[in-house]
């Protein structure tokens, strides 16, 4: 009997034995089993991270380029307002300055009179005074008349009134004579000179 149980008792530490083996195999499958899925669950978050970090850098970028776009666009208004404004300043006077040209004429004019016939030199002096001040302060507002007696005829600055025969060749196509004076206002062309050239 004692044998018997004796058996018993080594068949029953067996199963005990197989089933803890068994036990140990299962919770190792199991810790396998868990393994691959926290891998592919951190490969997961990986790629989405990179993903979003990828979204966010062009984001980032495109950004950019609207703020360059917008910063250039803004520098050329910036820049051609400014050069408008200097234009307008410069020429600002334009209008008036044009219509003050006859009576700088007018002045040319008594002056040649005054010279060719009366002797009356006091008078001569004081129309010169008064033209040379109201010269010298259109000069200072950027006036500036052309010298065009003797140069080539030049379409850019002259009309030509006339045509009459050159005394000798040297003056074919050059200015003869200068009926009006032209004049420019900071470098721009407000009135033409009307001259008479010799063929």
């Amino acid at each position: 009997m004692d044998k018997e149980k004796d058996i018993n008792m080594d068949d029953v530490s067996f199963e005990e034995a197989d089933n803890s083996n068994q036990d140990e195999q299962g919770q190792d499958h199991a810790a396998e089993d868990k393994k691959p899925s926290a891998k592919k669950s951190s490969k997961h978050k990986k790629d989405k991270a990179e993903k979003e970090i990828e979204a966010l850098e062009e984001k980032n970028q495109e950004l950019n380029d609207k703020y360059l776009r917008l910063y250039s666009e803004f520098d050329n208004y910036r820049k051609r307002t400014q050069k408008e404004r200097l234009e307008l300043l410069k020429n600002a006077s334009q209008d008036i300055i044009t219509e003050l040209l006859p009576v700088l004429d007018d002045f040319d004019r008594a002056m040649k009179s005054f010279s060719v016939g009366q002797n009356n030199e006091e008078s001569l002096k004081g129309i010169e005074l008064i033209y040379n001040k109201l010269l010298n302060l259109l000069t200072q507002k950027g006036l500036e008349p052309m010298n065009a007696m003797g140069k080539d005829f030049d379409t850019d600055f002259h009309e030509a009134i006339t045509n009459i025969p050159a005394a000798d060749e040297s003056q074919k196509g050059k200015v003869v004579d200068v009926i009006q004076k032209g004049y420019l206002l900071n470098g721009k062309i407000i009135r033409f000179a009307k001259v008479v050239v010799g063929s």
